[in-house]
């Protein structure tokens, strides 16, 4: 079952209760709530605001959506009382800050060792931890993100595309990848400068969608509009459906 929400990144600008009121308004189910300026990392007064608002829409929290970005020396605890505090079942980190093809091996023996801490950490409080699939990460290629979750058993795999998506790599990274989180939107070549309506890679998202079973949370909708985002929740409830 696909659980259509929005990633509240999508209205940076906006109050909180607006963007779970966009959210219910369009007839989404969650909002993953970011941790740059929604929900600071440690502001708890935040994350229960954040929490009421969900609750009050009708909505479920999804994964916090942290900037903890792993092996940099952070301290992870403010992002985890943050998370509990919202009452998400997850959190989401970065797998360092680098490329794969740029860290050395000891950086990536630390990013991996953090991970592992988080992990561990996040669990006493019975939270999972998602890594973020983005480049400038361990995540950026299927190779060094499958062996990154090798590494980390205990991770919990997010994916979203890049600019111009390729449809069968994009599809052989979900297959591989089997994640719980999908981040959708549709770009151009010139990717986060260059947004396309969702409906604009229908060519991908249909078949993506198609048997997948997770959250799938709409971000970076053109001109950052409330009417565009009401036009991608709409094609993306549609293209749930028809993917049962």
């Amino acid at each position: 079952m696909i659980n259509p929400g929005v990633a509240s990144v999508t209205f940076r600008g906006r109050p909180v209760g607006e963007v779970a009121a966009l959210a219910a308004d369009a007839g989404l189910s969650l909002v993953e709530w970011a941790g740059d300026v929604h929900v600071p990392a440690g502001d708890l007064y935040a994350a229960v605001r954040a929490a009421e608002a969900t609750r009050a829409h009708g909505l479920a929290v999804g994964t916090y959506g942290s900037y903890y970005k792993a092996g940099q020396g952070e301290d992870v605890t403010p992002v985890l009382d943050s998370a509990q505090e919202l009452g998400a079942p997850r959190v989401r980190v970065w797998g360092g800050v680098k490329g794969s093809a740029d860290t050395t091996p000891a950086e990536r023996a630390a990013v991996t060792d953090d991970l592992r801490r988080c992990v561990d950490l996040a669990a006493e409080r019975g939270l999972a931890v998602l890594v973020e699939h983005h480049v400038e990460s361990l995540t950026d290629t299927l190779d060094s993100a499958r062996r990154l979750l090798a590494d980390v058993p205990a991770l919990v795999p997010h994916w979203q595309p890049r600019e111009s998506p390729d449809v069968e790599e994009c599809l052989a990274e979900v297959r591989a990848l089997r994640p719980v989180s999908v981040h959708a939107f549709s770009w151009g070549d010139d990717g986060f400068t260059e947004r396309l309506p969702l409906g604009a890679r229908e060519d991908l998202w249909r078949p993506l969608l198609s048997g997948y079973e997770g959250d799938v949370l709409l971000e970076f909708v053109p001109d950052d509009s409330p009417e565009a985002f009401r036009r991608d929740a709409a094609t993306l409830l549609a293209w749930s459906e028809d993917a049962r």
